[in-house]
Order: structure tokens, then C-alpha cells, then sequence
């Protein structure tokens, strides 16, 4: 059987981690590398090279490779072909949490906040930062934006387009646009779920949108739906084959692999929270990679150290209050609200 060493070939997730996705394959442990077994041939790839793994449809993988990859920190994704739907995840336990850590940061103080929306809004209009443009007049073009695409996708398929709609209850009853586009966002949000989760981040601490466990999910998914999902939904809801939502998960495939949107995700996810930190978070950051290093202690804030722990237990808090804001079912943006794209 020959040997295939293609380590020269794997694309690169971003921030200089590597990722290596596999389908119909036997995968077991060899010495500190994994063995990737296949119909034409086996090949060796080190475990220390890979932060992600992804394992598409029709793969095996023993307890050792696992172990392996684990003490090598590499995540292991199980997920649909080609990486298009996401379905579970596992990596070892040394791996940072200084990306979510920060993600929860941002998200929690109001100004940061703010500022990684706009980021992401300065990402679909590359002129604004200098416009003098308010938060709602951005938004309101990125709603113009995307009606625009919706009405140009329509005209250039010939396609009667009477705006976003269906039910999931009754999903045979919408139209094949509206079909063609729910099954292409959802393989562009298992796509955008993987590297979320390879990243180190929460798929629930969403800036744009909130409420829901795949909200940052939905914020970064949105950079690349005018771009890919539109154009590609229209095109074959105009064909409108028998099994539409086979096609259109093919040619997301189709589509991502050759924009190599997945190489694309990640630095985007870091453009966008590259909000300046503060000095004493900048010094933490030097001893990061320091394994010898200790783990820090979280210290209270606004809130004195030495308070005595029954003072403490019978502080206020407005936890009741969300709670009672989840019980009512909080949307994407707002507790009780629903948003419809025309």
C-alpha cells in the first residue's frame, strides 16, 4: 500500500493554526502522529501540526487517535460532508480560553460592544469609519444592501421574488427560493459553527444578534451571506430541481471550497473583535504562552475583595430579571421582537 505524505497541501484555518478535514477513512494513532487509513493509501500526519480536525461522513477514529490529538490540543469536529454542517465537537483540556474570555469581555461593557458592531458593519462598507455615520444609518444600509441583493438575485434568475418567508413547521409549502435560501444559510452557519468553536470562541455571545445559543454564529454568518448564499439560493431555485435541497447543499460545498471561505473566517473573526484592551490585560498577554505560569485569580471590580460573604449573598442582582426576559423568549434583536427580511 503506498504512503501519501501531503502535509504541504493543507490550508491553513488562520492565525498560523492548520486544519484537515477527512472523510472515508479509518483513523488510528501511530507513535505521536495519527495514521489517516484510505481506499487509495494511508497517510501519516503529525498531531502536533493540527489544531483542527474535522470528520466528515464515513470516518472511524480510535480511542488512542483521539487521546492523541487531545494532548496535542487539536479539536476534533465531527460534522456533514465537506464541512457544511456542524454537528458536535471535543478538544483537549489544556487548550486557552484567553479568546473567550475576551469575546465574554467585550460582549459584557457597552462600549466595546458597540465598537465590534461596528466593526462588523465597517467590514460590508470599507468607506464609513470616516463618514460620520450613526449605528442606525449603518444598519439602515445593510438593510438596503441586502434587499438590493435579494431584487438583483431575482432579476438575473428570472424569479418573482415577494420576500423572505417560511415555516418550519410546514416546509414544503414555501416557495423554492425560500427553501433554496434556508438550506444554504444553514450550510454556511455549520461552517462559520466549526470555526467558531476551533477558534476558542462561544457561538453564543453574539454582539449584532442575542438570545439564542448560535447568536455569534449569526453575527459572523452574515458578513458572507450577500456574497455566497443569495446569488447561489436564486440560481438553482430557477432550475428547481427534485431534490432542491440536496443541490443547494452540493453547491455550497461547491461554492466554499473554491472562494476557500473557510481559510477567510477566522481573521475576520479576529478583525472584528480587535478592539484595543487595556494595559494590564496587554501585560497578561506576554506570559500567555508561559506553561509554568499559574492561573489567574478572578478579583472583583466594582465590588470590594474583603466585603464579608454574608454581605455578599444578600446583594441584589438583576438575575431575576433576565430570567424572566428568557422565560418570555428574548429574539435575535430583543426580548419578544421579530425580525422579517423583505
Amino acid at each position: 500500500m503506498n504512503r501519501r505524505i501531503n502535509l504541504q497541501e493543507l490550508p491553513r484555518f488562520s492565525d498560523k493554526l492548520s486544519y484537515l478535514y477527512v472523510d472515508k477513512a479509518v483513523i488510528e494513532q501511530e507513535a505521536k502522529s495519527i495514521a489517516l487509513w484510505q481506499q487509495d493509501g494511508v497517510t501519516s500526519v503529525p498531531a502536533a501540526s493540527l489544531a483542527v480536525l474535522l470528520l466528515g461522513p464515513g470516518t472511524k477514529i480510535t480511542h488512542e487517535a483521539v487521546k492523541t490529538l487531545a494532548d496535542n490540543n487539536c479539536l476534533i469536529a465531527w460534522c456533514g460532508e465537506d464541512a457544511v454542517r456542524f454537528y458536535a465537537a471535543g478538544c483537549g483540556g489544556t487548550r486557552s480560553a484567553r479568546n473567550l474570555l475576551m469575546q465574554a469581555r467585550l460582549v459584557t461593557n457597552e462600549i466595546t460592544r458597540l465598537q465590534v458592531v461596528v466593526r462588523m458593519y465597517c467590514i460590508r462598507f470599507p468607506n464609513v469609519p470616516d463618514s460620520g455615520l450613526t449605528l442606525q444609518q449603518l444598519r439602515g444600509m445593510e438593510g438596503i444592501r441586502v434587499r438590493q441583493a435579494y431584487a438583483e438575485a431575482a432579476k438575473a434568475a428570472g424569479i418573482k421574488w415577494q420576500g423572505r418567508s417560511y415555516n418550519r413547521q410546514e416546509w414544503n409549502a414555501a416557495d423554492p427560493v425560500n427553501r433554496a435560501l434556508s438550506a444554504a444559510n444553514a450550510c454556511l452557519y455549520g461552517l462559520v459553527h466549526a470555526a467558531v468553536i476551533s477558534g476558542g470562541y462561544s457561538p453564543a455571545l453574539g454582539f449584532v444578534h442575542t438570545g439564542k445559543h448560535l447568536s455569534f454564529v449569526y453575527d459572523i454568518a452574515d458578513l458572507y451571506k450577500v456574497e455566497h448564499i443569495i446569488p447561489l439560493a436564486f440560481n438553482l431555485a430557477k432550475a428547481n430541481p427534485p431534490q432542491l435541497e440536496r443541490e443547494v447543499r452540493m453547491e455550497c460545498r461547491r461554492c466554499f471550497n473554491a472562494t476557500r471561505l473557510m481559510e477567510k473566517i477566522l481573521p475576520d473573526i479576529a478583525k472584528v473583535l480587535s478592539v484595543p484592551v487595556a494595559q494590564e490585560e496587554q501585560l497578561i498577554e506576554e506570559f500567555a504562552g508561559d506553561e509554568s505560569r499559574p492561573v489567574d485569580w478572578w478579583q472583583p471590580v466594582t465590588l470590594k475583595a474583603d466585603m464579608p460573604i454574608g454581605q455578599i449573598l444578600k446583594l441584589q442582582t438583576v438575575l431575576g430579571d433576565l430570567q424572566e426576559e428568557n422565560k418570555n423568549g428574548s429574539d435575535d434583536f430583543g426580548a419578544g421582537k421579530s425580525v422579517t427580511a423583505g
